[in-house]
């Protein structure tokens, strides 16, 4: 087996781990010097196109399917009065909570240059960084000056026409004219480190699986609460007024993501060169 296929093999197989150890996947049994040589942008553009897969679920299989069943979502959803789930930023925002109480320190912002919440507004060097990304879409990869902290920015674009209405008629919004397919801002992933070994990418993952289960758990726990609770169990909305418990919805996140995850494992040893073979020993000759 040439070492390009031993790195292929060894990543396919962590990607297995992650599937089916998300919440604890298992320290890897042996380190070599290629499981420690993994580029952070790799890393951080895995978990984009995993977050990418959670954000499609719940924004069509949970909000777009469960409005006309009378399920509702909004920003201002945990007040007690209102019977109602977070919208996709909001879901979003709920898994970077989680993740910023994850010792791995890694970090999820949701950001624009024409948000609607202040707090959540670019600066510096992030704000020229997106301003490139609104230009070309692709994705940027920088360290941010004052933290030293390795960033990945990707484009957030308006893919509903939900998302649309609702930016352009809040009353808190400065921007009215939003369209479909416009840049609406941009999704950033942080992380201390410029490369990864293979654990710390088996446990990012597992990190941002972890923090979806605890967002989407928060809201099953408000929905409980709600004066006509929806049935809880193996159906969605697309099924009626109800929602899927946390294994059946944390289930379908696994089968969304994990060809993601792997796909992008796979590209990472395609580009990865080969290690040059050690020369042999005297002895060995």
């Amino acid at each position: 087996m040439t070492d390009r296929r031993f790195i292929l093999a060894a990543l396919a197989l962590a990607c297995l781990g992650i599937y089916l150890f998300v919440s604890a996947p298992p320290p890897l049994a042996e380190r070599t010097a290629p499981e420690a040589d993994i580029p952070v942008a790799g890393m951080l553009a895995a978990l984009q196109g995993a977050n990418e897969a959670v954000r499609g679920l719940w924004t069509r299989e949970i909000v777009q399917a469960g409005g006309p069943r009378g399920l509702k979502f909004d920003e201002h959803w945990r007040d007690a009065d209102l019977d109602a789930g977070p919208l996709p930023a909001l879901f979003l925002r709920e898994t970077a909570r989680s993740l910023e109480r994850h010792p791995l320190r890694l970090s999820l912002f949701l950001g624009s240059d024409f948000p609607i919440a202040k707090a959540n507004a670019f600066e510096g060097a992030q704000l020229e960084r997106f301003r490139q990304l609104r230009a070309d879409r692709a994705p940027q990869f920088f360290v941010v000056p004052d933290t030293g902290l390795h960033t990945g920015m990707f484009a957030d674009l308006a893919v509903t026409e939900a998302c649309v209405q609702c930016h352009n008629e809040h009353v808190d919004t400065p921007k009215r004219d939003w369209q479909l397919d416009d840049v609406m801002g941009a999704v950033t992933w942080s992380y201390p480190a410029a490369m990864v070994s293979l654990e710390e990418f088996q446990r990012a993952v597992a990190a941002l699986h972890q923090a979806v289960r605890d967002a989407y758990e928060a809201y099953l726990a408000k929905a409980r609460g709600f004066a006509r609770p929806p049935a809880i169990g193996t159906c969605w909305p697309r099924d009626g007024y109800c929602l899927p418990d946390i294994d059946t919805f944390m289930a379908e996140v696994y089968r969304r993501t994990a060809p993601k995850t792997l796909a992008a494992l796979n590209a990472l040893a395609e580009q990865r060169p080969p290690t040059p073979p050690v020369p042999a020993t005297a002895e060995a000759r």
